[in-house]
């Protein structure tokens, strides 16, 4: 067993999820940041636990081939890149094996596993991003907070975020420190400005800028607003969210509309969707197309199938197959994802699809016993996967196909495990990477009743 402050020499011959080379000492393993395998480096052990152990790289002795220059300053310090130090190539075979190994080894299956769907571009594809605030020697700045911590990175230009994205920042943040807006303090629930939310859609091209208060300071505002959208053509809405309470949920419950739309538009799977600051919408626009498309292959609906979209956020999955199927219910527990996909059905004529607010195990189970019967089952579940009560109605229900999405591989192989011992079989998989650099992958999963 090594000890703490040992300091060896070893290869590094593995990845994990969090970005972590493995390699090993005495025996155990050793969990090494900022590391690539093939490299033989110097370690450093910071920790030692009963059957594994944390170190730090200490010096490269020989470095792996997949290597690369990081091109970001504070991807270090901020955590959000996870890969930046290595190929993406690399990265993707990381990311492949991670799902392979979710399901071999934690599911104990034998799927198929298609080829990885890497991204196209792996700069400047988020259309989201959210910036706390933070008082820094008496001025206003933003960032990312520091991994597992709320100490606050400076930063306003973000390698996976649209480049207008820190123009915008910045000109928020000197009309805040131009006024002297009083930042918030989470420790002791004062000050007003607490984040920057930003969203643009991917087709589109619209800007939404939304601004997270403690208390409505939109008079205060009025200015901002007019130097804005005359120095931002797509700037089509501006937004005042009120968060009062000592917490570090993000976004409160109540919206206010500066100037323009409450809304921006996109178009995700052919589709329009309105998008406000509290729906629900993938990340990574181009790769969530590829994603549904993925889906859209496994379900393989007949023109009379009724699909049942669990956990359905906004509804932009079952309404990218609304075209191939008869009926289409969603149910998702969050009430304005709920109006946010009847909006977005709506919206595009869409009058096959139907969508309820609830809990997908006990909703669609009372909506079984009112005779809803799918033949085709999407499932998009939380990190945390598929309660047990959904896995049941799921399978009491016996859809002919079941779809997952899932963003965690881990879980979703649970899930599938269970869905396997009650009768179906788990015939493919796909990873796909909705979010390059970082650590995390999603991935989908076909499975069809046995016979």
């Amino acid at each position: 067993m090594p000890e703490k402050n040992q300091i060896f020499e070893a290869e590094i011959t593995d990845l994990t999820a969090e970005g972590n080379g493995v390699c090993r000492a005495d025996g155990m393993a050793v969990f090494v940041p900022g590391t690539a395998v093939g490299d033989i480096a110097e370690i450093k052990t910071v920790k030692v636990l009963k059957s594994y152990a944390f170190g730090i790289l200490e010096k490269i002795i020989e470095p792996s081939p997949d290597r690369i220059e990081n091109s970001c300053e504070v991807y270090k310090k901020c955590g959000g890149c996870l890969f930046r130090h290595i190929s993406y190539e690399a990265e993707c075979r990381t990311k492949n094996k991670l799902v392979r190994d979710a399901f071999e080894r934690i599911g104990g299956l034998s799927p198929e596993f298609e080829s990885f769907l890497s991204a196209e571009t792996t700069e400047h594809y988020r259309n989201k991003a959210q910036y706390p605030l933070a008082n820094e020697n008496g001025r206003a700045v933003c960032g990312f907070y520091a991994p597992r911590s709320h100490r606050l990175v400076p930063v306003t230009d973000c390698a996976l975020q649209p480049e207008i994205f820190s123009k915008i920042l910045e000109a928020v943040l000197a009309y805040i420190n131009e006024k002297k807006l009083p930042v918030y303090d989470e420790s002791r629930n004062t000050g007003i400005m607490r984040h920057i939310y930003i969203r643009r859609g991917a087709h589109s091209g619209e800007i939404m800028v939304c601004l997270v208060v403690r208390k409505d300071v939109s008079r205060q505002l009025s200015a901002l607003c007019r130097a804005l959208t005359e120095k931002f053509g797509d700037i089509k809405s501006i937004v005042m969210n009120i968060n009062p309470d000592k917490t570090n949920v993000i976004l409160g419950n109540r919206c206010m509309t500066l100037w323009g739309s409450d809304t921006i538009s996109d178009t995700m799977c052919g589709n329009k969707v309105n998008i406000s600051p509290l729906s629900f919408y993938q990340v990574n626009t181009l790769q969530a197309e590829r994603l549904y498309a993925k889906a859209l292959e496994y379900a393989a609906p007949e023109k009379s199938d009724t699909i049942a979209d669990l956990y359905c956020g906004a509804g932009t999955i079952g309404l990218s197959m609304a075209h191939k199927a008869a009926r289409i219910v969603g149910v998702e527990i969050i009430p304005q994802a709920v109006e946010n996909a009847k909006c977005n059905a709506a919206l595009n004529s869409i009058p096959n699809a139907e969508f309820y607010c609830g809990d997908a195990g006990e909703f669609f189970g009372k909506l079984r016993i009112d005779g809803c019967s799918p033949d085709i089952i999407v499932i998009d579940p939380p990190r945390k996967g598929c309660s047990a009560e959904t896995i049941d109605v799921i399978a009491e229900t016996a859809p002919r196909k079941i779809v997952m999405i899932s963003c965690n591989p881990a879980t979703a192989a649970r899930d599938a495990k269970l869905l396997a011992d009650k009768g179906y079989s788990v015939d493919k998989v796909c990873g796909v990477d909705l979010f390059p650099r970082t650590g995390h992958v999603e991935c989908a999963v076909s499975m069809s009743r046995k016979k």
